[in-house]
């Protein structure tokens, strides 16, 4: 991808992330003011901004102009976008925050709207992992990856990883609501499958067999890349999602 394709929109991306944190601040102090005693938990608050940053961190030098000139930054941008980030944004709880601030009127609605039949079909671990670990075959075993040469196609390639890794860190183990949501030993089946699916992808990336055209020392270097980092990422999803185990236990020996 061209450094002119990286850098069209990247200021407007990051004032876009500014008003982001900037309401999800005021919402967080509205939830401390209005119940002093429970208030919002700052870390995660801390959490979402960390996921903001690292956002602003891949849209901006160093890393978007490394992107645009060597295909080892276009996939550490991958990363950061579609795997480092939602991590840190779902761990913020942004739709419990505005359930806790919003009216009544605007709570109701967005709880049909959670309850409704499409979104409980996005919250199924398999259509989450399909739009997240599935994309990522999409973009390096076909040529889909010319896309992102074309600065339309290159924002949407973000927005689609930018939400269908939100989604899947959400199914697997946001702190947010979820209607249907399985026990958590059925989402580490399907968290190990994404672990597999990009480990093939990295290793078939490693020894030429996709569709990423480049120097053999930026091809493999981005395989490894995505091998090793991806793993730190999940390693991290599984972390979070292991540590919710014990509170099912304790809410299952309570209702029993």
């Amino acid at each position: 991808m061209s450094h002119d394709v990286h850098a069209a929109g990247a200021l407007p991306s990051v004032l876009a992330l500014v008003l982001v944190g900037a309401g999800y601040l005021r919402l967080a102090g509205l939830a401390r003011r209005r119940n002093p005693g429970r208030g919002w938990c700052r870390w995660r608050t801390a959490c979402f901004a960390t996921g903001l940053g690292v956002l602003a961190v891949a849209l901006l030098p160093p890393v978007a102009s490394f992107a645009g000139g060597d295909f080892r930054g276009n996939v550490v941008q991958h990363l950061l976008i579609g795997m480092y980030a939602p991590l840190g944004l779902a761990l913020g709880a942004p739709v419990t925050l505005l359930l806790r601030t919003a009216p009544p009127w605007f709570g109701r609605r967005l709880t049909a709207v959670l309850r409704s039949g499409p979104v409980r079909v996005l919250n199924r671990p398999e259509v989450a992992l399909l739009l997240s670990a599935g994309g990522l075959v999409l973009l390096y075993t076909t040529p889909l990856h010319e896309v992102g040469e074309h600065p339309v196609g290159h924002w949407l390639l973000f927005a689609h990883f930018l939400l269908a890794g939100y989604l899947f860190v959400h199914v697997i183990a946001g702190p947010d609501p979820a209607p249907d949501r399985p026990p958590v030993r059925v989402r580490l089946v399907f968290l190990g499958c994404a672990i597999a699916v990009h480990a093939i992808i990295a290793q078939l990336m490693y020894g030429g067999w996709t569709a990423v055209q480049g120097p053999a020392v930026e091809v493999r270097g981005g395989a490894e890349l995505l091998y090793y980092a991806g793993d730190v990422a999940q390693l991290l999803l599984a972390a979070v999602l292991v540590a919710t185990w014990q509170p099912e236990r304790t809410r299952a020996r309570r209702a029993a």
